[in-house]
């Protein structure tokens, strides 16, 4: 007889179970942004595309925010960034837009009036 035989299946269950209990928290996925949020933010993304301000995007899942970014060249750092936070939705506002500098320029609860800050007009100023 082995030393196999001697060990009871339930016995290494358990020892499965209470390993897998033992997490210090709970398993909770990544942020992300939802069909319709993607849509909105898409729908801008493509406007800039047609125009050639912007080239290429990364849509980055965390632990604590989901994060949109836009890229003029892909080998640069993002032009802008379109964050989601749920944890800040009570403060500021889950939704934010922060610039290549790391400047937020604009923050609010809704994603719509967040993205109109793409949607404002030129002017030309003269000197």
């Amino acid at each position: 007889m082995s030393e196999r035989d001697d060990i009871e299946p339930s016995r290494g269950a358990a020892n499965v179970v209470a390993f897998a209990a033992g997490r210090s928290q709970p398993f909770t996925p990544p942020i992300s942004f939802n069909r319709q949020e993607l849509n909105a933010i898409l729908r801008i993304y493509g406007r800039k595309v047609a125009d050639g301000e912007w080239r290429d995007y990364a849509i980055d899942q965390l632990k604590e925010r989901a994060i949109f970014s836009v890229f003029r060249r892909s080998s640069e750092v993002p032009l802008y960034q379109i964050v989601k936070q749920p944890r800040l939705a009570r403060r500021q506002g889950a939704y934010s837009v922060i610039a290549a500098t790391g400047l937020i320029l604009k923050r609010g609860h809704d994603l719509p009036t967040v993205l109109r800050i793409f949607e404002q007009k030129m002017k030309l100023v003269v000197a």
